[in-house]
């Protein structure tokens, strides 16, 4: 596939290096290209250039940018770029307040995600959250005694989320499918008891894992 990568931080970095490694074409988004220079030095089959630019290009769009400007960074990707497409929302709302004893605080409440605000503003996008519960040194082929962890999904497109699905098997992940856009409510706080042992104790090898 084509890939479409909205960031130009730890977490995008690392999944561009898992699409690139999977024969994938990635395309990596940014305002500030001068941040991507030695990205791209690394990865010469890897491309950069704006959010727009990114979006247009890619048939699989990827959101990894700070939570509370993953909005703007959508506008500036485009209505039309996105129309159409699966966007995996690696996204959480993590206000700038500090945690209080290793728990984030979130700009959203337990009634609205924010990837509800994103599918009810870009309406022709088919949003699935997904890699956000999880450290970005994890995300790619992540390696545990017990077996592959699990990432838990939602959105309410069900193709998009076979995509999804689809790239999560070739990253190494167990794949739990939690339902309707509605499910980021309860998913994007796994971000925060994720970070808990890290903030904590500084331990951040971690996954979750549903057993049935």
């Amino acid at each position: 596939m084509k890939v479409g990568i909205l960031g130009s931080g730890d977490v995008a970095k690392a999944l561009a290096g898992g699409f690139l490694q999977h024969g994938h074409e990635v395309m990596l988004g940014t305002r500030t290209p001068a941040k991507l220079a030695e990205w791209a030095a690394q990865n010469p089959k890897g491309r950069t250039g704006s959010f727009a630019g990114a979006a247009g290009f890619g048939e699989l769009i990827v959101l990894a940018v700070k939570g509370s400007v993953a909005a703007d960074a959508l506008r500036a990707a485009g209505t039309s770029n996105l129309a159409g497409k699966p966007v995996i929302d690696a996204t959480n709302p993590i206000a700038d307040a500090p945690p209080t004893h290793g728990v984030l605080k979130f700009f959203t409440s337990l009634d609205e995600s924010l990837m509800e605000r994103f599918q009810r503003e870009f309406r022709d996008a088919r949003f699935v959250k997904a890699f956000n519960s999880v450290g970005n040194a994890r995300m790619v082929h992540p390696q545990y005694p017990g077996g592959k962890p699990t990432m838990f999904i939602c959105g309410d497109d069900e193709q998009a989320k076979q995509t999804v699905s689809g790239v999560l098997d070739q990253f190494g992940w167990e794949t739990a499918d939690m339902g309707r856009v509605q499910a980021a409510r309860a998913i994007e706080p796994l971000c925060m008891l994720w970070c808990i042992p890290g903030l904590l104790r500084n331990e951040w090898g971690h996954a979750f894992k549903l057993l049935k």
